[in-house]
Parts: C-alpha cells; sequence; structure tokens
C-alpha cells in the first residue's frame, strides 16, 4: 500500500515497522476525531471553493459512515496502511474515487492529528470530569452522614489529635475540587483550534479558520501557526499534569483506605465480595482494588515527566519523535478513569466503625483539648501545656472525650456546603454543552 508521502521509492520494511511502531494501534482511538475534523475542514473547503456542493455532500455522507463504524469499535486499519488519515482518506476513495483525494488540499498530516489528538483528549476529559465529580459527590454524602464519628488524626504516624469521618471523606473531597481547577486549565489549553497550521507554517490557500474553529466547537483558534505545531506535546503535558493531580489524591485515598482497613487500625470495613483472599491463608480480606488504584495512580503521576523527556530538547518544527507521546498519552485516560469509578464504588459501600476511640490506646489524642480548655480557663498555654504534658508522663491524665471545634473547616463546621459551591463553580466553567452541540452539528 503506498503512503500519503511515497514517490517511487519503497522504504524498507524493517525501516517502516519501526518508523510506525504502535501507531496504527493508538490512531483507532483517534478515528471518530479524524472523521469530525475532515468534516469540519471539506465543509470549509467547499465554502472558499476548493470543494463543489455536490462533492461536499457525498464526502459528508461517507464520513459520517466511517463515523459510525469508529463510534462502534468496528474500525480498523488495514496492513500496510501508515495511520489513521490514511485510512480514512483510502475508504473515501475506494467509495468515491478521486473527490476522496480532494480532502486534503490545506492540511498536513501534522495538523490533522494535532486536531485528532486535541477532539480526542476534549472527549476524555469530559469523561474525567464526569467521574472527578462523581467521586467527589460520594465523599461530601459520606463526609456529612458520618460527620459527628472521631477517628485519630496522626502526625508522624503517631496518635496527634481527634479528628473525624466527616473530615477526612471532606478533605478528599475539596481536594478534588482543587483537581477540577487544573482540569479546567487543560481543558482551556486543550480547547483550541491547530487546524489549518498545515505543516506548521500555513498555507497559500485561502483558507477559513475561524470557520473550523466554530464547527468544532473550539473556543478559540491556536493562532500563529508555527505555535500551533508548538503545541504538540504542549496540550498533551498540560492535560498530564492535570491527571497527574487527580491521581496524586486519589492514590493517597487509596493509602489511607488500606490503612484504615487493616487489622491494625480496623477504622473501616470493606465488603466481603470487594475483597481477595489469600492462597494459603484462609482468614484473608485484602483491599485489593485499592492496592492496584494506589499503583495505577502512582505510575500516571509519572506522565508528565515521561512528556517532557519526550519533547524537552526539541526545536521549534514537527518532528517524528512526538509521535511516542501517544503510546503513554492515549491509554492514560482509561487507567483514570478507571481508578475513579472504582474508588467511588468502593467508597460508597465501606463500613465505618464507630467506637474507635472507645480503645484506650487513644486516649492522648485529647492532650491538646485538655491543654485548651485549661487556657481558656485562664492558664497561660505555655503552664498549661507543662501540666497535661506531666500527668501524663505521670501516667495520670485522664482524658475528656468531648470534642468543641466550631471554626470554619473544622470537625463541628465542615463547611462542606461551601466546598461543593466551590466545586459548583468551577463545573460551570468548563461549558461542555457548546462542544457537544457543535459535534451533533456536525453529524446530523
Amino acid at each position: 500500500m503506498a503512503k500519503l508521502w511515497e514517490k517511487n521509492i519503497q522504504v524498507d520494511a524493517k525501516i517502516e515497522a519501526f518508523t510506525v511502531g504502535r501507531d496504527r494501534e493508538m490512531d483507532v482511538f483517534l478515528a471518530k476525531y479524524d472523521v469530525l475534523g475532515s468534516m469540519a475542514h471539506i465543509t470549509m473547503l467547499e465554502s472558499v471553493g476548493l470543494l463543489q456542493k455536490d462533492e461536499l455532500n457525498l464526502l459528508l455522507a461517507e464520513l459520517k459512515s466511517i463515523y459510525k463504524l469508529a463510534d462502534n469499535a468496528k474500525f480498523d486499519i488495514d496492513p500496510g496502511v501508515e495511520d489513521v488519515h490514511s485510512q480514512v482518506e483510502l475508504l473515501l476513495t475506494e467509495k468515491l474515487g478521486d473527490i476522496g483525494k480532494k480532502i486534503h488540499s490545506g492540511r498536513s498530516r501534522n495538523d490533522q492529528v494535532l486536531v485528532d489528538l486535541k477532539l480526542f483528549a476534549r472527549a476524555e476529559l469530559i469523561k474525567i470530569v464526569s467521574n472527578v465529580d462523581d467521586l467527589f459527590e460520594v465523599l461530601i454524602t459520606q463526609s456529612n452522614q458520618y460527620k459527628d464519628i472521631l477517628l485519630p488524626g496522626y502526625t508522624h504516624l503517631q496518635v496527634a489529635m481527634p479528628s473525624s469521618f466527616g473530615l477526612w471523606f471532606g478533605a478528599y473531597a475539596e481536594s478534588l475540587a482543587d483537581d477540577l481547577q487544573m482540569l479546567l486549565a487543560a481543558w482551556k489549553i486543550t480547547n483550541r483550534n491547530p487546524l489549518g497550521s498545515a505543516a506548521g507554517y500555513g498555507s497559500s490557500f485561502p483558507l477559513n479558520r475561524q470557520m473550523t474553529t466554530d464547527l468544532l466547537g473550539f473556543d478559540t483558534m491556536n493562532y500563529n501557526v508555527v505555535y500551533a505545531q508548538m503545541g504538540r506535546g504542549k496540550m498533551e503535558r498540560t492535560v498530564a499534569n492535570a491527571m497527574a493531580a487527580v491521581a496524586s489524591t486519589v492514590s493517597k485515598l487509596a493509602f489511607d483506605a488500606c490503612l484504615f482497613s487493616s487489622q491494625n487500625f480496623g477504622f473501616i470495613r470493606l465488603p466481603n465480595e470487594f475483597t481477595t483472599g489469600s492462597s494459603i491463608m484462609p482468614h484473608k480480606k485484602n483491599p485489593d482494588v485499592f492496592e492496584i488504584t494506589r499503583a495505577k495512580c502512582n505510575k500516571l503521576q509519572s506522565l508528565p515527566q515521561q512528556i517532557t523527556l519526550i519533547t524537552n530538547n526539541l526545536p521549534s518544527g514537527y518532528f517524528r519523535d512526538l509521535q511516542i507521546i501517544k503510546e503513554v498519552f492515549i491509554p492514560a485516560f482509561k487507567e483514570l478513569n478507571d481508578c475513579l469509578e472504582m474508588s467511588a464504588l468502593m467508597l460508597s459501600q465501606i463500613e465505618i466503625n464507630s467506637k474507635i476511640l472507645d480503645d484506650n490506646r487513644y486516649d492522648y489524642l485529647f492532650s491538646v483539648e485538655e491543654v485548651n480548655r485549661l487556657t481558656l480557663s485562664g492558664v497561660p498555654f505555655r503552664d498549661a501545656y507543662k501540666q497535661v504534658g506531666l500527668e501524663i508522663e505521670a501516667g495520670n491524665f485522664k482524658p475528656n472525650k468531648s470534642v468543641n471545634h466550631t471554626h470554619e473547616g473544622s470537625i463541628g463546621n465542615l463547611c462542606n456546603d461551601e466546598i461543593e459551591a466551590y466545586k459548583n463553580q468551577i463545573l460551570t466553567q468548563f461549558n461542555f454543552e457548546k462542544v457537544i452541540q457543535a459535534e451533533e452539528r456536525l453529524l446530523l
């Protein structure tokens, strides 16, 4: 099968296999988005006189058929076909003859893959934001439900001060809200149109880049054509940083869940059907889902560095190095979404131990409460601290286990309504509906 760029010399088979690498495998994920980009591009070509109206209608109808194949996971890249762009053009020319060869006017595979990756990342970000929101809602619900149940707080893994399940669940909810801020920044950088930058230096055709920007639902275009090409790798790295922030939150949460469900802690219990066993120890109920989640999320936190190391010594212009980013970038979305979905399921079903602090090993949690009570009664803080410390050393400390924290964000005043309002205010800024409606209009 001749390549789009091939002339009279056929490339060596080993060279071809090495340079193509996993591109065909990764490009299947981009097929729907390659079709959408082509639909917008040829609609624009017709408007500037580079296609006839009847040609446009034929091409659009056939592209919609290809889109359905991709949407139903039935799109394949034939052996010998280099990439998704070549496969789409091949299918069009097989059905429509020379008309199919006209779709590439005014663009390069460089800006084609740029727009494909942006449309793909945009769709995947919508899924991630939805799953982050779902996990947030589980955490806030659990925080509100168990807000009055105390558990130990730790510093240096030593028993420190009273905490609560309200604080524990709510802390991770608020962390996810901050992570949404990073996802919003990634969304805004992703949602800019590179199409029309061609190989990175524009085109002598009278392209209407604003038209393709509007047709695809982008907020703006990447205006400078050189910068549009420089955006390859930058967009992926920015999205990866946002994904890594989410992964960091979920990884820490998974670690807590593993720790708190162990017999030595016993703060939470997982349903039996959510655990696995041992081949030799009949009593074991292992939190494998949280352990795998922790590992996957820790791996995801390396993604920005992997992309940086592929791109950080490249000057402006296109280089084949950029192809390798797909291999780490495209699969990462499913991994993160899987972790988010499993975490939401697990945390919605865990059982809470409401009697943790009945154990006298946690008596010293209340030492600061006693110091504060003495201080409020008029004893200077440093004297109160010393008095309680001497009681502890002498084994005479008797805890008062009533806790009265009232300031914002404390045990008795979680501010969950404010945290949820903060999260919702971020969500409204994505304006996903504009993107969804633009894509639906193209496919009508």
